[in-house]
């Protein structure tokens, strides 16, 4: 793999996984204008790790504290934060189900669907038709629960399809449930971090077959930096998007993205 070609996999990686425009999407399309079409499970593996390193980094604390909740509770703690934490650690479990459901049903037809760029095109469109939609949702301060981790966890899943973004389903999701922007987008991320862990874990055991020289490690280690640091602007800029309620913009972007798509492909 040509260093120059993972840095800006690994940029597009790491900024699309969590902007709502797609990151599989985008990566499909990248990769075919770059003429390189195989970056290898090696790269997809370590790309994710950079993206999984930026989410924990923004969410250190509240992670820290959901991590630390049941120790917590275990020992007697009556302090309403502890139970707040320990509850979003069941909201995230409730919500990463169907996505675990889906990817042991459809691990072997994924790549299938990742090739097909008409996918890619038609899943644009209903992200930018999402994005577009979400300033007509109002908030209405519904509290997170169970049934609506669910919820959002079967958006989520949903966004297995190339060109539905990840992000951009769970935060409209939540915000068609009525929840307040901000909680809906920080659920979002944090329940992003075992959907990508799981992703990695999943394509882990094909990377130990693969053979890479040392310019191809290189390759990888850059671009995994640049997912990282590019996945880390990412969030700290939709987050402040999501606030002030300008998720349209990537809307007109997608549905733009899907309309030239669309142009090449039956040209």
């Amino acid at each position: 793999m040509e260093i120059f070609k993972a840095i800006i996999l690994g940029v597009i990686q790491g900024t699309t996984e969590f902007l709502p425009v797609s990151s599989s999407g985008h990566l499909v399309l990248a990769s075919k204008i770059l003429n390189f079409q195989e970056q290898g499970v090696v790269f997809d593996v370590f790309a994710h790790m950079g993206t999984l390193l930026s989410v924990i980094f923004v969410f250190r604390k509240d992670l820290l504290e959901m991590i630390k909740a049941p120790f917590l509770l275990l020992k007697g703690s009556v302090e309403p934060q502890v139970k707040d934490y320990f509850l979003w650690d069941i909201y995230v479990i409730v919500g990463t189900i169907p996505i675990v459901i889906c990817g042991l049903l459809l691990n072997d037809y994924i790549d299938q669907i990742f090739d097909s760029e008409l996918v890619v095109y038609c899943m644009l469109a209903v992200t930018g038709i999402l994005m577009y939609s979400s300033a007509l949702l109002k908030e209405r301060g519904v509290a997170l629960n169970c049934s609506r981790s669910f919820v959002i966890g079967i958006a989520q899943a949903t966004a297995i399809m190339p060109g539905l973004s990840r992000s951009g389903s769970t935060i409209f999701a939540g915000m068609a449930l009525g929840m307040e922007r901000a909680t809906a987008a920080r659920f979002a991320f944090i329940m992003s971090v075992p959907a990508i862990l799981g992703a990695v874990i999943l394509k882990s055991g094909e990377m130990f077959h693969s053979q890479n020289s040392m310019n191809g490690m290189l390759a990888i280690g850059a671009g995994t930096i640049m997912s990282a640091i590019a996945g880390y602007f990412s969030i700290v800029l939709l987050l402040d998007i999501v606030k002030r309620n300008r998720l349209r913009w990537f809307g007109y972007y997608c549905l733009t993205v899907s309309a030239i798509g669309f142009l090449l492909y039956f040209i």
